[in-house]
């Protein structure tokens, strides 16, 4: 074979086609290889029919085709189907060569897979892939992790196929060693949940509180649009609001039971494991749990009832207090994200860029938005700026927006309709900028039944003391606690 490929990529999915259609038109020459080798001739033929593609029936012949360093792609299921795959790949690789894992991996299988290829004395990368079918196509938000030498080999290609933002800034670049492209991908996915969760609340509370029609949300979020909360998914939901079928709203013909692929479970799962109160996440992965209870909640709904008191006072005002709850929920949402981000790259040795992070979601992903600009600034202005909350900008707007945001929550408690994120963003706000919490009795608590020591507050950190509080203990005290 004497034309070479650029790059290989295995899998051809919805992503993994659209992805190398992408490529191909970037000017590069992708070989191309799936399981199913009819779907290889399929595409040959098909959507890459006359353009520079190098159609393969075996993994030893994608290999060949490429020139090196050799540049591999998978994009399949997570889990052990990308174990086997990268020691199918493996035999056929020299030193230098690159594995680049694009599916939505779990980030601690992306570490160990570092080590492992690195061991054999080739490169790896896990890359988060954000954007969905036409992301793919027209330019996603890349985030790649994985063995530092691989970077420069893969720059370009990934640069050049990404989405741009302004001054043709791509929406990619380098996040870190091993797992970090995908750990970041993660979160990526968890804000994306909290995302939809809070807009699926404002909804909500519109329709059935309020009593607002399909057509008057249309309007509503296509305003919203248009300032700050302008982003694809307010978009898209105001398409949603104005989409009918024979005359009526298709929306309210979907089933209220909505699935999950297990990226936001992964991030509340790390939020736990790095001691970070990622509330709001973690309750939008909770609410579609109990969405999915479809049947046992009607019949609940049947023995407690579900009655829902309707608004009475100004609904124009009570709109501006729907924006108003919505972003200062959102701006909660991503100071938790990054919170998390931060602890993770303490815990991993990574040295994560956040304000490049925010750039990169600024355009071709899911929860592109305005907002990931002022993110940027703000980390821009303070590379170590420990919350979110914290700076200028964030904090001016929470405190234009608290009187409403309080005001929807307290009305939705009131009413009966369940705002988990809503509230729960509020409580962590709330806490955060509490000086002094209730933990001192819930540490006298453990302190009393399982001797686990406390600190005192005239003393210095790091000191525990026991009390025998019933004087039938003891002086043997426990271990001492994490905090």
């Amino acid at each position: 074979m004497d034309k070479k490929a650029n790059i290989g990529l295995i899998g051809l999915a919805v992503m993994g086609e659209n992805l190398v259609l992408n490529m191909e038109s970037k000017g590069y020459t992708v070989a191309v290889y799936n399981r199913t080798t009819e779907k290889v001739d399929k595409f040959i033929n098909g959507r890459g029919a006359g353009k520079n593609f190098i159609g393969t029936h075996s993994i030893e012949e994608l290999v060949e085709s490429l020139e090196r360093p050799r540049k591999v792609m998978m994009l399949v299921k997570a889990g052990a189907a990308v174990d086997a795959l990268i020691d199918q790949i493996i035999p056929y690789l020299e030193e230098g060569d690159i594995i680049i894992d694009g599916g939505n991996s779990h980030y601690p299988d992306s570490i160990r897979r570092t080590k492992y290829v690195e061991e054999k004395g080739f490169l790896y990368v896990g890359s988060g892939v954000s954007g969905g079918e036409e992301g793919a196509l027209t330019g996603p938000s890349l985030m790649p992790g994985g063995s530092d030498k691989a970077w420069p080999f893969i720059k370009d290609i990934f640069q050049n196929i990404s989405a741009k933002v302004e001054n043709d800034v791509p929406c990619c670049d380098w996040v870190g060693q091993d797992g970090a492209g995908h750990f970041v991908k993660m979160v990526h996915n968890g804000i994306e949940y909290g995302d939809m969760q809070l807009i699926s609340e404002a909804y909500h509370i519109m329709k059935d509180y309020v009593g607002l029609s399909h057509d008057e949300m249309y309007e509503i979020f296509d305003e919203w649009n248009k300032g700050d909360l302008d982003s694809y998914l307010i978009e898209i939901t105001r398409d949603i609001m104005g989409y009918k079928e024979d005359g009526q709203p298709l929306v309210e013909n979907i089933l209220d039971a909505a699935g999950q692929k297990g990226t936001g479970k992964w991030t509340g799962i790390s939020a736990l494991d790095l001691g970070v109160p990622l509330t709001l996440i973690g309750e939008s992965v909770f609410a579609r749990c109990l969405s999915a209870q479809k049947e046992e909640r009607v019949e609940a709904s049947k023995i407690l009832g579900s009655p829902i008191k309707k608004y009475d006072g100004d609904k124009k005002q009570f709109v501006k207090y729907i924006k108003d709850a919505l972003f200062a929920s959102k701006i909660v949402s991503y100071a938790q994200g990054y919170v998390l981000m931060r602890e993770a790259a303490k815990e991993n040795n990574w040295d994560l860029n956040y304000g490049g992070i925010a750039l990169m979601w600024r355009g071709g992903c899911i929860i592109r938005s305005v907002f990931l600009g002022k993110i940027k600034d703000a980390f821009d202005n303070n590379p170590e700026l420990p919350n979110l909350l914290l700076d200028p900008y964030f904090k001016e707007k929470i405190n234009d927006a608290i009187e409403g945001w309080r005001q929807v929550v307290a009305h939705s408690v009131l009413s009966g309709i369940p705002v988990p994120t809503f509230s729960s963003a509020l409580s962590y706000f709330d806490g955060y900028r509490t000086e002094k919490l209730p933990a001192n009795l819930l540490q006298a608590q453990r302190d009393y039944f399982g001797a686990h020591t406390y600190e005192r507050v005239d003393k210095p950190r790091g000191e525990y003391f026991h009390t025998n509080w019933t004087g039938r203990g003891g002086d043997t005290a426990s271990t001492t606690y994490d905090v």
